[in-house]
C-alpha cells in the first residue's frame, strides 16, 4: 500500500520522525512492513520540527498494519499521542453511564462510546462518550453540533481538565463534562472560545448534573449512578 511518503525526508530519532535530507520512509520500505509495532512513546525529538500527519495518512498506516488497529491513541495537530491506560474504576463509570443513557434516550438522540471524533484534517480525539443528534448520523458530528462530550478520568484527570478541554473548546464543542471516576464529581465546561471555555464549574456527587443542550433525561446525580 502506498502511504504517500515518497518525497518525505526525515531522520528517525528514537522513534520520532524529524525533517531531514538523508532518507525517506518510502525508500526504507515501510509500506511493506506487516508486523505491527508495540505501543511506544518518546520525547527524544523534543524541540525539533516533526513531520505532521493527517487523519487520512494515519488511517492508511493503520490499514497497512504498521500501527495495530486496537492501539489507543489520538492525533493532535498532526502528532500521534498515546492515551493513558484505562483502570477498572474508569470502565465501571463509563459503562454505567452508557448503559443508563442508552436505556433512557429518545429516538432523536444517539449515544456513542469511544468513537473517533474527527475535528480537522490533522486532529481526532476519542472521547469516552458523545451524545449527538440522530439526524446526520455519527459521520456527521462536528464540534458545534454535538450535544455533549463526556470524558471519564482517573489517571488522565489533569490532562482532561487542561489540554484536552482546551482542544474541545478550540473546535467549538459547546459542552464538556470531565468526570472524576474516583471521587464521582464532575467539572462542567461551557462557552467555547479559541483560548478555552468561558464558563467552568464543579458539580459534587450529590448535586445534579444538568446538560444545557442534550435532553433532560441525561441529567443525573453521580452518587445515584448504579456502577456495573
Amino acid at each position: 500500500m502506498e502511504l504517500g511518503f515518497r518525497d518525505v525526508r526525515y531522520e528517525m530519532c528514537y522513534g520520532e520522525t524529524t525533517p531531514a535530507t538523508s532518507f525517506s520512509i518510502h525508500e526504507a520500505g515501510i509500506s511493506s512492513m506487516n508486523a505491527p509495532f508495540s505501543p511506544r512513546s518518546t520525547q527524544a525529538a523534543e524541540g525539533l520540527p516533526r513531520r505532521r500527519f493527517t487523519v487520512a495518512e494515519i488511517e492508511a498506516i493503520v490499514a497497512a498494519g504498521v500501527i495495530d488497529e486496537d492501539e489507543r491513541f489520538e492525533l493532535i495537530g498532526g502528532e500521534v499521542v498515546p492515551m493513558s491506560p484505562k483502570g477498572i474504576r474508569h470502565e465501571r463509570v463509563k459503562v454505567s453511564l452508557v448503559d443508563r443513557w442508552i436505556r433512557s434516550r429518545s429516538d432523536d438522540v444517539r449515544v456513542a462510546q469511544e468513537t473517533t471524533f474527527h475535528l480537522s484534517d490533522d486532529t481526532f480525539l476519542e472521547p469516552d462518550i458523545v451524545i449527538y443528534p440522530h439526524d446526520g448520523g455519527l459521520a456527521g458530528i462536528t464540534g458545534p453540533n454535538v450535544l455533549l462530550v463526556v470524558e471519564v478520568a482517573d489517571t488522565s484527570l489533569p490532562y482532561d481538565l487542561g489540554r484536552k478541554a482546551d482542544l474541545y473548546a478550540s473546535f467549538d464543542v459547546r459542552e464538556l463534562w470531565v468526570i472524576d471516576a474516583v471521587r464521582l464529581q464532575a467539572r462542567v465546561f461551557r462557552g467555547p472560545t479559541s483560548e478555552g471555555y468561558r464558563e467552568t464549574f464543579d458539580v459534587g456527587p450529590g448535586d445534579k448534573l444538568k446538560p444545557l443542550f442534550a435532553p433532560e433525561v441525561f441529567a443525573l446525580k453521580l452518587e445515584d449512578l448504579e456502577l456495573i
